[in-house]
């Protein structure tokens, strides 16, 4: 799709779900969704906008005593033959359907009722659509805005719209990769003697993983489990050659009570053994979680507004963000996760308007 796109921001949220579905927007392509976005919320007549790159910031300034963030990244995984988007069965189909384009479409209504002068609203609120988030994180538009706008981005609470299927998920996982190498000898393996065989000498890593007992954390009523486990081995040149190097990728999911040196520190103390005998380890990426913060009290007023309890995210969102700023933030979005990049990707129509009505509530102070 190319050329401009007008959203009207005052179709219900199933017709503004299959507009941005209909847009691609695959990371670092999302120009004409932000465009039509940005234009639709400076035509609102309320809010503060401001443009970074394909992220589009919008605020409303009332003085009001609390702040609330919203924020969705406006970017899919690459199209997989599901665009245009179609309605069957009680669902939308359709790449970003889950993950976010219904959350997304879930803030612009939200922004066209309380966008314009003289909306009621108990709290102030800024609304973030950015780019780049389903890719390596330094290309993240959120990224780039607490660099270069981080003002924008203070609150007293922030709620990710990420897909959750309608339930808080507070917080989220922190996560580290490792690269563990063992080394050997290369040798014949008709003459498998002479060598070391590197591959083999894996074998205690793998143990070790399989042995592995994860911990389960409670922070703030929030169950998280963690897991550590093997995501890619590599090894060997030939079929006819003794492997004198292999390799194991280990991916360790831990709570958010476990900052990034204290992962680190726990997956060395795990494989200690392993380290003992010569191998080495590398982290490659380590990216820390986020505390549920239920106990602030933004937080707890938004689990009373929407009504549900709240369970522990697990997996890495851009809540970590917000964290690291010391601000409490959930996840919160009509998407189903389980459904999030994948060919059949598909949000129910049942999800979207009470998602919509929850956070009108909250942000009119009032419950859903």
């Amino acid at each position: 799709m190319t050329g401009a796109l007008d959203l009207d921001l005052s179709a219900d949220v199933l017709t503004l779900t299959r507009a941005l579905v209909d847009t691609p927007s695959v990371s670092g392509d999302e120009r004409v969704l932000a465009d039509a976005v940005e234009a639709a919320l400076r035509a609102l007549g309320g809010l503060e906008v401001e443009r970074v790159g394909d992220t589009v910031l919008a605020r409303t300034t009332l003085g009001r005593d609390t702040r609330i963030v919203l924020a969705g990244h406006l970017d899919t995984v690459p199209i997989a033959d599901n665009v245009p988007s179609r309605l069957e069965d009680g669902r939308v189909y359709g790449c970003g359907t889950s993950d976010m384009k219904s959350g997304d479409a879930v803030m612009l209504r939200l922004a066209g009722r309380f966008g314009v002068p003289g909306a009621g609203l108990a709290h102030d609120v800024t609304f973030v659509f950015y780019d780049n988030e389903e890719v390596e994180s330094a290309k993240s538009g959120l990224g780039r805005v607490a660099r270069e706008r981080r003002g924008w981005l203070y609150g007293d609470l922030a709620v990710l719209l990420e897909p959750t299927d309608g339930e808080i998920e507070a917080g989220c996982q922190g996560t580290l990769r490792a690269v563990l190498e063992v080394t050997g000898r290369r040798a014949h393996s008709a003459r498998s003697w002479l060598g070391v065989n590197a591959i083999h000498g894996a074998a205690g890593i793998l143990g070790t993983l399989a042995a592995y007992e994860a911990r389960q954390v409670e922070i703030d009523g929030c169950t998280y489990r963690e897991g550590l486990n093997a995501v890619r081995v590599e090894g060997g040149v030939a079929g006819n050659v003794v492997p004198d190097q292999c390799r194991v990728t280990v991916n360790l999911r831990y709570a958010p009570d476990r900052d990034e040196d204290a992962a680190e520190a726990h997956v060395r103390e795990v494989f200690a053994d392993a380290l003992a005998a010569g191998a080495t380890l590398t982290v490659v990426d380590n990216a820390g979680g986020a505390l549920p913060g239920l106990t602030e009290p933004a937080a707890a007023a938004f689990v009373a507004a929407v009504g549900r309890p709240a369970r522990a995210k697990l997996g890495w969102t851009d809540v970590a963000r917000f964290a690291a700023l010391g601000i409490p933030a959930v996840n919160y979005g009509p998407g189903d996760p389980q459904l999030a990049h994948t060919r059949e990707e598909s949000v129910l129509v049942d999800r979207l308007q009470p998602a919509e009505d929850a956070l009108t509530a909250y942000l009119s102070g009032g419950s859903a």
